[in-house]
């Protein structure tokens, strides 16, 4: 079950911790993958990683395609790379995201631009320009990755809590368009996970942290990968215009 061979899948911030967990996660279900990230020499680095690790499908290696969400051109020129690279998309999984914190008092215009335009109009963008050809295929997987925090806020995230919560009506909306065609659009939210990030955190944050989980840990990016692995396959075919907390109870909504 909940295998994805055949299919071709297009990742955006894959090289980082969630992104590569999710990437890894649809890989080894049998899809092919085309990692997308601003760091070109991360990204060869992660493929290589990648094929080396889960190996690669029958329909041949994953690549890497680098894209600066940040720039308009780019993404608008990112989905018919990736259709000219594998030869079709099947499942677009919107990881990619930012963050420029601060009270919003002293919040600067560009900090609150910057956010939008990659967290939620990038999202966007690639949304709109996936939709022609999985309608024409009538198959389709919209994964856009929100946070707990677009649900519940937090202080010194206007701009992160505003594109993500945005991201949540935006999938809800796109579910309804396309849903005739065979096409699905969900959300898959996590809560604290453990990367790079939350690594530097000392010992009393974490503590903190985990005491506010009731399963009194954070979560691991490979809880994320399943998640998308799931919502990405043909059993979740019914399921569209939902968003699938991953937080470990720390916000159950």
């Amino acid at each position: 079950m909940f295998r994805l061979d055949g299919m071709n899948a297009l990742v955006t911030g894959a090289s980082g911790g969630i992104g590569s967990a999710i990437a890894i996660a649809l890989a080894k279900q049998g899809a092919r993958v085309a990692l997308s990230g601003s760091n070109g020499d991360k990204l060869r680095s992660f493929r290589e990683q990648l094929i080396s690790e889960v190996g690669s499908p029958e329909s041949g290696d994953h690549v890497e395609i680098t894209c600066n969400l940040s720039d308009k051109t780019q993404v608008d020129e990112l989905i018919p790379a990736t259709l000219d690279t594998l030869g079709g998309i099947d499942i677009l999984v919107n990881n990619a995201g930012i963050t420029r914190d601060g009270l919003a008092m002293r919040m600067k215009d560009e900090d609150w631009e910057s956010v939008i335009a990659v967290n939620l109009e990038a999202a966007f963008r690639l949304m709109r320009a996936s939709a022609r050809p999985m309608m024409k295929g009538r198959f389709g997987r919209i994964i856009n990755i929100t946070s707990v925090v677009g649900h519940t806020g937090n202080p010194g995230q206007m701009n992160y809590c505003a594109a993500k919560a945005g991201l949540t009506g935006m999938t809800k909306s796109f579910a309804q368009e396309v849903a005739s065609r065979g096409i699905t659009a969900n959300c898959v939210a996590p809560g604290f996970i453990r990367t790079a990030m939350t690594t530097a955190l000392d010992e009393k944050q974490t503590e903190t942290i985990n005491a506010k989980i009731p399963m009194g840990k954070m979560g691991e990016g490979d809880d994320i990968g399943s998640a998308c692995a799931f919502l990405a396959s043909r059993e979740a075919g019914y399921i569209t215009g939902e968003t699938v907390h991953v937080n470990g109870g720390m916000a159950m909504l």
